[in-house]
């Protein structure tokens, strides 16, 4: 038997990050792209500008910048404080799940 959870972190009632904007970081990271992380994730670029853009204006600095054009064309890179926010809820995910597991084992269901 196993407990199942998501969670996610708000600030002021706006998603700030969750197991689904991790993963699109990731990707973002991957790919060096928003879009290209968007059709892996088979999203909109809208719906994933708009996930991105939600989670950058609850955070105190942002997730992800933009670089436009240029010889090399543009792109999407994580910050250091997107790096450190994925590592951060990660963290506390596993947390959250081994405290569960704790629970679950004090009940006889």
């Amino acid at each position: 038997m196993k407990i199942k959870s998501k969670i996610w972190i708000e600030t002021n009632d706006r998603i700030l990050i969750s197991e689904g904007r991790v993963q699109l970081l990731k990707l973002i990271e991957e790919t060096g792209s928003l879009n290209k992380a968007a059709k892996v994730m088979n999203l909109s670029y809208q719906k994933a500008w708009k996930l991105m853009d939600t989670s950058n204006k609850a955070a105190k600095s942002p997730l992800i910048e933009t670089q436009v054009g240029g010889n090399k064309g543009g792109g999407t890179v994580l910050t250091p404080y997107g790096k450190s926010l994925i590592d951060s809820f990660e963290a506390i995910n596993v947390a959250c799940w081994e405290f569960l597991d704790e629970q679950l084992k004090k009940h006889s269901l």
